[in-house]
């Protein structure tokens, strides 16, 4: 492969992402596939519908990840959830403010993209708050913070931070094997305890727990098989294509909305190259656009009141510092991370709920105060 050959390749697999994006965000505002929905709607109305949808699309995803990996399509272990070392600590307790800020912005970080998609003002203005929260989390004064503590207090896990590699490791098995015999175990008991529910079984609910698994699941062919080249025609190392972690990724969206402002605003700097979290971020607002439109349902929305609007900055601020110091969003480590069966993601989905509940006890404390 020559370098033309390679910027050609990175281009197509740029345009792949985009459209898995337009499709992922047409189907979530479709659908209204929202993983704060269905904790509250479980807290509040004790309804677990969109958590089945929720679930079927983590064993979708899971199948799907590890049927690629045994088809040797893609390697299982080239992922940030997938490392060895297990920053516990910084997953709880990030995962835990980001639940948080997410109740009080009314969704998370792919929630904010679909209703800016829909016309809301107020998730613009969390989407800006967010980024700039992420970026600071990432390189600026919370980095600092985040590196010199949380992220200090780990442990190693030799085989990998998957489940199914320790399993291998441990009984001497094929990996491949192992992570397909488990992804159809637990992913195909989400699956069809999501179907067992009378009142999830339509064609609203199946397509936002397929058709989210799936793109999931696309996402990580494009990055890890199209975006895939053994062999860079100058450096001569195996590189992703277009990938901001220089590792296999797939759908998050509270360090792409970072990566995003920074392209923004450094447009001229030509260093300063599109990748796949940036082409992700924009592809979701594209589809929940177009799903609008095609509905008769767009309108602009703002803000209620000075609370209102305080709550939405206070929320988007916590879930650019959660999300990045828990290395992913409910998309990024609840479903592309759970997908790869990896401890890390267990620990930082835990922490969302427990911080999402909070923020949910939050709201009701204020309510009661008026």
């Amino acid at each position: 492969m020559d370098i033309a050959d390679f910027q050609q390749l990175q281009t197509q697999v740029l345009w792949a992402a985009f459209a898995v994006a337009v499709v992922f965000g047409f189907i979530a505002q479709r659908t209204h596939f929202c993983t704060m929905g269905a904790i509250s709607d479980i807290v509040n109305m004790s309804d677990w519908t969109r958590m089945r949808m929720w679930g079927m699309a983590v064993g979708v995803a899971m199948v799907g990840f590890y049927g690629m990996a045994w088809l040797g399509w893609i390697d299982g272990g080239k992922s940030i959830y997938t490392a060895g070392r297990i920053i516990w600590l910084s997953a709880l307790t990030g995962g835990a403010v980001f639940g948080f800020g997410m109740v009080l912005a009314s969704g998370c970080g792919s929630k904010t993209l679909v209703r800016i998609g829909a016309g809301s003002l107020k998730s613009l203005v969390v989407f800006f708050v967010m980024g700039l929260a992420a970026f600071a989390t990432l390189r600026g004064v919370f980095a600092v913070a985040r590196v010199n503590s949380v992220d200090k207090i780990a442990f190693e896990i030799p085989a990998g931070g998957a489940v199914p590699s320790w399993i291998a490791s441990g009984l001497g098995l094929d990996p491949a094997l192992t992570g397909l015999l488990l992804a159809l175990l637990v992913g195909g008991a989400l699956v069809l305890w999501a179907l067992l529910g009378t009142d999830f079984r339509n064609a609203n609910n199946l397509l936002g727990g397929l058709g989210i698994g799936l793109a999931v699941v696309a996402m990580w062919w494009v990055s890890g098989h199209l975006g895939f080249v053994p062999e860079h025609p100058e450096t001569l190392d195996a590189v992703y294509l277009a990938s901001n972690s220089g590792r296999m990724e797939s759908l998050t969206f509270t360090a792409p909305m970072a990566y995003t402002l920074d392209w923004l605003i450094f447009f001229s700097d030509t260093s300063k190259l599109l990748t796949f979290g940036v082409v992700t971020v924009v592809g979701v607002v594209v589809g929940s656009f177009v799903c609008t439109l095609m509905e008769r349902n767009f309108r602009w929305e703002g803000f209620r009141s000075t609370q209102d609007t305080a709550l939405h900055i206070v929320g988007g601020a916590c879930m650019g510092i959660g999300g990045v110091t828990a290395l992913g969003c409910t998309v990024g480590q609840g479903l592309s991370g759970l997908s790869t069966l990896s401890l890390l993601s267990a620990i930082a989905v835990t922490g969302i709920v427990l911080g999402a509940v909070g923020g949910f006890r939050f709201q009701m404390w204020l309510l009661d105060r008026e």
